[in-house]
Formats: C-alpha cells, sequence, structure tokens
C-alpha cells in the first residue's frame, strides 16, 4: 500500500460475510481516489487493542458491525446527537488521533420502508434483537411514530433494556423472549439477529397475516429463510441489502467527504450475491 494511500476498514466478529469492502473499493475505482477498504475480524473482549491497532496503521476511519456497535462508544472522543441517544455507533471517522462516531445505520434502516410508503404512524412492531441494530432501527420507528414495539430477544434482560429506551421516548413497548411463531397482532416484524447469516430462523412465520411487512436486515443470503417463509405466506418482505446498500452510502459520505456513487455501490453490492 503506497504511503499516500487513505485506508479505511470495517470492524466485527465474523467478518468474512462483509461485502463492505467490495461496495466501498469499487466506489473508490470509479471515482478514481488513492483509497482502500479492508475487513479486520476484532473478537469480542478484544475491542481495545483492535482499536488501537487500527490507530498504529493509520486507518482513517472504519465501519463497526456486530457484536462492536454498542462497545465501541466507550473509546470515541465525541459522537453526534443520534449515537448519544440511542448508544449505539456504527461509522467512526478517526482525525488527529480522535475518534469521532456516527450513526448511518437509523437512515439506512429506513430508507426502504420510506421508498414503499409503508405506513409507519400508528404502526405495531415485533422487532427481534436487542443489539446495536435493535437500537438503532428502534429509534428510526419512534421518530416516525408508530404505536408499539414488542422487543423479543433471547437475554430478556436486553430486551427489557431496549423496551425502556422505547418507553422513555414515548413508545408503548414491552420485552418478551423469542416467540416460537408469529400469526398476526404485527403490521410490522423486523429482525435484526444474526441467525439468518447460519441458515438459522429467529422465528416461524408459516402463517403470518399477508398484510405484514417482514424486513430482516441479514443481507446474506439474499432471501433468508425468515424471507423465503414469510414471501411464501403472501407477506411484503424487505431485504437486508438495502439498508446495507443505504446506510454505506452515508458512511462512504462521512469517511471520505465526498458525495457516494449510488448506482455504482448497488451494482457492486447485488454482484456480490
Amino acid at each position: 500500500m503506497a504511503t499516500d494511500t487513505r485506508a479505511f476498514a470495517i470492524i466485527g466478529d465474523p467478518i468474512n460475510h462483509s461485502l463492505s469492502p467490495t461496495i466501498h473499493n469499487t466506489a473508490y475505482r470509479h471515482l478514481k481516489m488513492n483509497c482502500i477498504y479492508m475487513a479486520y475480524r476484532i473478537r469480542p473482549g478484544e475491542l481495545y487493542e483492535g482499536v488501537e491497532s487500527l490507530r498504529e496503521a493509520n486507518i482513517q476511519g472504519f465501519n463497526v458491525t456486530i457484536p462492536h456497535k454498542v462497545d465501541i462508544m466507550k473509546y470515541l472522543n465525541n459522537c453526534d446527537e443520534d449515537c448519544s441517544i440511542i448508544g449505539a455507533t456504527n461509522t467512526v471517522l478517526v482525525k488527529q488521533g480522535e475518534l469521532h462516531g456516527y450513526n448511518t445505520d437509523i437512515d439506512g434502516f429506513l430508507r426502504p420502508i420510506l421508498n414503499r410508503k409503508i405506513p409507519l404512524r400508528g404502526a405495531d412492531v415485533m422487532l427481534l434483537g436487542a443489539g446495536g441494530s435493535a437500537r438503532a432501527a428502534a429509534f428510526g420507528l419512534i421518530r416516525n411514530n408508530v404505536n408499539s414495539i414488542r422487543i423479543c430477544n433471547r437475554t430478556i434482560q436486553k430486551a427489557e433494556s431496549l423496551s425502556e429506551f422505547c418507553r422513555e421516548h414515548g413508545v408503548s413497548s414491552y420485552a418478551d423472549s423469542m416467540p416460537g411463531s408469529i400469526r398476526d397482532g404485527f403490521d410490522i416484524v423486523v429482525n435484526t439477529t444474526s441467525l439468518g447469516m447460519s441458515g438459522g430462523q429467529p422465528t416461524d412465520v408459516q402463517k403470518i397475516s399477508p398484510d405484514t411487512v417482514v424486513y430482516d436486515i441479514v443481507y446474506r443470503p439474499i432471501t433468508t429463510p425468515l424471507l423465503k417463509q414469510a414471501s411464501e405466506a403472501g407477506a411484503q418482505i424487505i431485504q437486508g441489502w438495502e439498508m446495507l446498500l443505504h446506510q454505506a452510502e452515508l458512511a462512504f459520505e462521512i469517511l471520505t467527504d465526498v458525495k457516494a456513487p449510488t448506482d455504482v455501490m448497488r451494482r457492486s453490492l447485488l454482484g456480490g450475491f
């Protein structure tokens, strides 16, 4: 790597599945930018050491994925208002050795819903998962005046914490364990867990109402078992690649201060499946 090359990265565990390097590097080549974007595996419990190694490698910014979106907050020098409110970061810009946190997950999550003109005001939502992505999704839903959010998670304490966050921001919410199946009673079901990556499924939606929207933020495989089952039941589905694309556009612009080439990034992303 040339000494004048600007280096960026994504950190997480697992990380080999990530399409972010493909998306960003394609954009750099299209714009003839002297930049490179790499994936770094940082295991749970090794975040501090991992961040310090990024500093030493002169990484000028990085994205954050599972399981570090919440824990990275303690190492930031400052962050934007969204990060401060939800307690999670997915984009970090390094300036003069200081870490500045941003969250592009909120708008990235909302864009596919708003593009479809799916009504959120007054909607009843089931949110599966309670990590950093779930917090971003919940806050985006709160901003758009949903009626209620049921938080379901394997660790009930985390679900209760996120449920309390929702109530503090004016939305009816309660915590629950993962349901065995979902039939009706919800306008939108959102999965933010990583189960779809390994062929797993957080819940059964075989008999879900066709009026329900099912959104899985997992993007690999492109159609997760949850979405396949929901589609077969006649429900409207939203695939995770759309959120990935929109949050990547925003992150690209934060990290490089250059307008993202959206069409190029979309073609690159869909070519990765």
